[in-house]
């Protein structure tokens, strides 16, 4: 990279390494909440005013009911008997992350998707901001083009990446000549 270089983990640079323990509760007892399909008992989690900043197709939630309204309840009716298991988590003072997946029955519309009954890995990775006891801001990243692939619907029509890795397609490489 030419020239002056962004500023890297602003977020955290100031980050109190004491608060550790207390964002480990406040997480797995979120995840336990999350996995007991609860909708109403979320605030205890997340303060009313957290941010949900999800990757496209996930959308952006400010605040707990739109969270609730545009993502729980429309995440449970398309998915049903859903357990989230994460396969790592970590956590450094006010922050933690996770990822891991989700299996479930797809039971409802999911992004124009009827219902087909399928059960499914719902990949995904967390990163979440706790202050006062409570989740005050989570990005999200959730993979659902690998979804909508269980499902028998490819979002990018044959022009994955995956055809480099089949042997289907020869990757470009750069031209470094501009």
């Amino acid at each position: 990279m030419r020239g002056s270089r962004p500023q890297q983990a602003a977020l955290t640079a100031a980050t109190d390494m004491t608060k550790t323990a207390e964002t480990r509760k406040v997480i797995e007892t979120m995840v336990d909440g999350l996995n007991d399909h609860e909708i109403n008992g979320m605030s205890a989690f997340f303060s009313e005013t957290f941010r949900w900043m999800g990757n496209a197709g996930c959308g952006t939630k400010n605040g707990l009911t739109e969270f609730q309204n545009n993502w729980q309840k429309p995440f449970q009716a398309a998915f049903s008997d859903k357990v989230c298991i994460d396969e790592a988590r970590l956590f450094m003072g006010e922050w933690a992350a996770a990822f891991g997946r989700q299996e479930a029955n797809h039971s409802g519309d999911f992004m124009g998707i009827a219902a087909t009954g399928k059960r499914v890995e719902i990949r995904y990775m967390d990163f979440w901001k706790v202050e006062d006891g409570r989740i005050t801001d989570n990005w999200v990243m959730v993979d659902f083009p690998h979804v909508m692939q269980q499902l028998g619907v490819d979002p990018f029509a044959g022009e994955g990446w995956e055809k480099f890795d089949r042997g289907e397609a020869v990757p470009p490489a750069p031209d470094h000549s501009l």
